[in-house]
C-alpha cells in the first residue's frame, strides 16, 4: 500500500488527512479553531497558537487507524497561488510536514490552500481525471470569492488562472456576519442553512455585477435593514443565501458564454450549501463536493502530494 499523508492548517480548521493512493481512499481528522461566542474568526496569532495545540493529536489519531509507512507528505503553505499569498497560520502546518518528512526519509511537497480545495472536490465527485484538461474551478469561503480557470501544468499539476472574483466582501464572510447578527455561532454555514430552510419566501434578487466580477457587500446591509424592519430571522438567512446563490448563478453563466462549455467544479465551505448546490446542479450540471470535503480539510492536499510525487493523474 502507498499512503501519503496532507496538512492543512487553515484560519479556521486544524486537518490532517492520509491517502491510500491503491484503494483511492481518504481518511481525515479535522478540528474546527476554538472562536469565542459573537467573535468572527480569530487573530493570526490566536490561530497559530490554536493549530499547536490541536494539530499533534490529530496526526496521532490519524495514524492510529491505519498501521502505515508514509510514502510520502503534503502541506498547505498559503492561501492561494498568487504571488504575495500569505498568512502565518500556515506555518504551523508545514512546521510539522518538514519535520515529518526528515524523520521519515521521505518527500514533501508545498501546495496552496486552494489548491487542496479543488482537488478535494474533484475527488469527492469522482473527477480527478478533469486534472487532464481545461475546467473552471469555483471557490466560496470565509476568505475567498473566485472562479478560476484550470489547465494542466507539467511542473505544478495544474495551474490557475482568475477569471472572475468578489470585489469586496467575500461569500463565507458575508454569511458569518449576517450569522453573527441573527447570533448563530462563528462558522455559521450551517446554522444559516438551517434557519434558511425554514423559510417559506422566495425573492427574486438581481446580484451585483462589473463585468464577469461580483460584489456581495449589499448582503450585508440589506440584512440588517430586514432585521430593523422586524423580518422573520429565517427569511433574513434565506435571503442572504439567495443573494450568493444569484452571484454564483450568473457568473457561471457568463463563465460558460465567454469560456465555452467547461466542466465546472465548486468547492469551499459556502459550496456545501444546499439551498445553493441543488439550484446551481439542477441548472448547471456543476460537480459539488460532499460537504466533509467541501469545507476546510487536508484531503485534497494528501492527493496533490501522491499527484506530485508519482506523476500521474488517476483516470
Amino acid at each position: 500500500m502507498a499512503y501519503y499523508l496532507g496538512l492543512d492548517t487553515s484560519n479556521y480548521t486544524s486537518s490532517v488527512a492520509l491517502y491510500n493512493s491503491q484503494a483511492r481512499q481518504v481518511i481525515q481528522q479535522k478540528k474546527l479553531l476554538p472562536v469565542k461566542q459573537g467573535t468572527l474568526g480569530l487573530r493570526q496569532s490566536d490561530a497559530v497558537f490554536a493549530h499547536v495545540k490541536q494539530l499533534g493529536a490529530l496526526v496521532r489519531e490519524l495514524m492510529a487507524q491505519e498501521s502505515v509507512r508514509l510514502d510520502g507528505v503534503g502541506v498547505s503553505v498559503r492561501p492561494r497561488d498568487q504571488e504575495g499569498s500569505y498568512m502565518p497560520c500556515f506555518l504551523v502546518g508545514e512546521l510539522v510536514a518538514e519535520s515529518i518528512a526528515s524523520v521519515c526519509g521521505i518527500q514533501i511537497s508545498r501546495f496552496s490552500h486552494q489548491a487542496g480545495h479543488i482537488a478535494a472536490a474533484l475527488f469527492s465527485a469522482g473527477q480527478l481525471g478533469l486534472l487532464g484538461q481545461r475546467f473552471a474551478a469555483f471557490h466560496l469561503s470565509g476568505g475567498t470569492t473566485e472562479c478560476l480557470l484550470v489547465q494542466p501544468d507539467p511542473q505544478w499539476i495544474f495551474s490557475v488562472e482568475l477569471a472572475a472574483q468578489s470585489l469586496d466582501l467575500k461569500a463565507g464572510q458575508a454569511v458569518d456576519r449576517v450569522g453573527r447578527m441573527l447570533g448563530l455561532p462563528f462558522p455559521a454555514g450551517r446554522q444559516l442553512e438551517a434557519l434558511a430552510l425554514q423559510s417559506e419566501r422566495r425573492f427574486r434578487i438581481r446580484p451585483a455585477m462589473k463585468g464577469r466580477d461580483c460584489s456581495l457587500s449589499g448582503i450585508q446591509n440589506q440584512c440588517e435593514r430586514m432585521q430593523k424592519a422586524g423580518e422573520p430571522a429565517c427569511d433574513i438567512a434565506r435571503f442572504c443565501i439567495e443573494s450568493i446563490l444569484a452571484v454564483v448563478d450568473r457568473m457561471t453563466e457568463q463563465i460558460q458564454e465567454s469560456e465555452g462549455n467547461l466542466p465546472v467544479i465548486y468547492s469551499g465551505g459556502v459550496m456545501s450549501n444546499r439551498i445553493i448546490r441543488e439550484r446551481i446542479t439542477g441548472k448547471y450540471g456543476g460537480f459539488f463536493a460532499e460537504p466533509q470535503f467541501s469545507s476546510d480539510n487536508a484531503a485534497g492536499i494528501s492527493i496533490l502530494a501522491m499527484l506530485a510525487q508519482t506523476g500521474g493523474v488517476p483516470k
